[in-house]
């Protein structure tokens, strides 16, 4: 949920190389894994920055730490098969509706000038509900936590005009992937209850199930005394498989292969310019895309069985960062540009593509407290 960045001044042909540097980075880093954390039936569980570090806060002293509590809030409730929007899921009142609050935990120890220590909790708080069903279903609890590293190729404290953060971490499965509803199955009103108990969307489990490796990264580049661009993402690489959740009552025999809930690879890629608001001591402003999603086929070349809804979202939006003293708040509204839900691979094998629902804005804060 933390990233760090930071920017500066250089001349326009030195400043274009190291921005071709950035975007060329960014792009490698989109591509490599086909996917992930997008929104809604998508998962979204992907780290979120945690304020810059070229505003007034600047970098985390050596031998300091930084906490920072954030929260991620999403409503999703529009369909779309690839790119294309299922109008008629709203017209027929059989929209998904997914709403999503993820409250993340980040502690962060700076060991020295270059290299930082952090870890990252999440908890979730998520409801799922179909317009023409009265059953709600509904999850929270602990997610996945992140314990990893992160080093700046350059020396912070010699104050660069640019900079590259590069981080590795794991991801630890300490979220709960069966979570379960009991609830009464007879919707019609008449007749006696049937009291059902299963595991609820794997979209909204705290848990994805499963270990993965953490990779990141952060850039800056201050393009003037009043504009700084920067970019950061991250990838997680899971261990593929299965988690061994079981996704119906019954297991199909036509389509074995998303009888149980996928372990699947996730991202985020976002980039953005930064202005200062010099009418007001510590306040900047912030725009810029996102790009998360999940892919239809792991980074690393093991199992993809199971049921999985890849996807990605692109979204773009105003932020801002406000400094004082030893806290720092962020606050982002972000729209979404473009959607797709892509096809998995049990949709290859099967010839069909699955929908998947999405949110139109994704709202995010934090508040981040230095000692």
């Amino acid at each position: 949920m933390t990233r760090r960045q930071e920017r500066n001044v250089v001349r326009t042909g030195s400043t274009a190389r190291r921005l071709t540097v950035l975007f060329a980075a960014a792009a490698l880093l989109s591509l490599s894994g086909g996917q992930l954390w997008a929104q809604g039936c998508i998962l979204a569980r992907s780290p979120e920055q945690g304020g810059l570090p070229t505003g007034e806060g600047g970098v985390l002293e050596p031998g300091h730490f930084q906490i920072t509590v954030g929260e991620r809030h999403q409503f999703s409730y529009q369909h779309y098969v690839g790119d294309v929007y299922q109008e008629y899921r709203a017209q027929d009142h059989t929209q998904v509706e997914n709403r999503i609050n993820l409250l993340t935990m980040n502690l962060t120890y700076q060991w020295t000038p270059r290299i930082s220590l952090e870890i990252d909790m999440p908890w979730l708080f998520a409801t799922r509900k179909s317009q023409n069903s009265p059953i709600k279903y509904a999850a929270s609890g602990l997610g996945d936590t992140i314990l990893g590293a992160n080093v700046w190729i350059r020396n912070p404290e010699h104050g660069p005009r640019n900079n590259l953060s590069l981080g590795l971490g794991v991801l630890i499965p300490s979220g709960n992937d069966d979570v379960q509803n009991t609830y009464d199955s007879n919707t019609s009103g008449v007749g006696a209850p049937v009291e059902v108990t299963a595991p609820v969307d794997y979209s909204i489990q705290p848990g994805n199930g499963g270990w993965g490796m953490v990779m990141q990264w952060s850039g800056y580049e201050r393009l003037n005394k009043s504009l700084t661009f920067y970019s950061d993402g991250d990838y997680i690489a899971t261990q593929g498989g299965t988690n061994g959740v079981q996704r119906g009552a019954t297991l199909s025999t036509t389509q074995p292969l998303n009888n149980y809930v996928a372990i699947s690879d996730q991202y985020l890629l976002e980039a953005g310019v930064e202005v200062p608001i010099n009418k007001v001591k510590g306040l900047s402003a912030t725009f810029g895309p996102r790009d998360e999603g999940v892919p239809a086929y792991n980074l690393f070349p093991n199992s993809n069985d199971g049921f999985r809804r890849p996807g990605f979202a692109v979204t773009a939006g105003p932020g801002g960062q406000y400094v004082h003293g030893h806290n720092i708040l962020t606050a982002g509204i972000y729209k979404a540009v473009h959607r797709d839900r892509t096809s998995s691979y049990p949709d290859s094998v099967y010839h069909t593509h699955g929908d998947a629902a999405f949110a139109q804005y994704v709202w995010l804060a934090s508040w981040t407290h230095r000692f």
